[in-house]
């Protein structure tokens, strides 16, 4: 958690220092001037500039919504079979690593999977056929949601040895 702590006090100082390092071009004649009475009772007639596409939309939300619920459900369900393991006393696990240094880790995975999907989707001057990839910018989060749920429901049919399911049964195997 310190961690992330110090990385959004790091981005809040640099923030600052690049808001205030940036010139100011606007001479005092280029600033708009206050509304009038007409121009509040008659809009103005609507630009020519077509508006932007909308890149966080309904279906953004709900893909990466279910990649989030994917996400958290792996990794509540992997944390049980290894705190399970421990209590059983498995030679392989030794201790529990710390809550806080994965949820750190899990969030900035999930954070840049959040970033690559909404560059993929929002459109880009620059490069040539960007509709073909802003059409399949669900691709990866989708897939990646198929694979946390495998994972989380693999880890949810964990047995002990011997087919056991519960630390009881388990204590009775000689």
């Amino acid at each position: 958690m310190p961690v992330a702590r110090v990385l959004v006090f790091l981005l809040a100082v640099v923030s600052v220092v690049a808001a205030q390092t940036v010139p100011n071009d606007l001479q005092a004649n280029e600033l708009p001037n206050a509304p009038s009475a007409l121009s509040i009772v008659q809009p103005d007639a609507p630009s020519a500039a077509p508006k932007p596409p909308r890149v966080i939309d309904k279906k953004f939300i709900i893909v990466m919504s279910a990649l989030g619920v994917a996400e958290s459900l792996r990794f509540t369900t992997r944390t049980m079979v290894v705190e399970r393991e421990l209590a059983a006393g498995a030679p392989w696990i030794t201790s529990t690593p710390s809550h806080s240094h994965l949820i750190a880790k899990d969030a900035a995975l999930y954070a840049s999977a959040l970033l690559v999907a909404y560059e993929m989707k929002k459109p880009h001057d620059w490069l040539p056929r960007d509709w073909i990839i802003r059409k399949l910018w669900w691709a990866y989060p989708a897939a990646m949601t198929a694979l946390h749920l495998k994972n989380a429901v693999g880890n949810i049919r964990t047995k002990g040895p011997g087919g056991c399911t519960s630390i009881e049964c388990a204590m009775q195997i000689p």
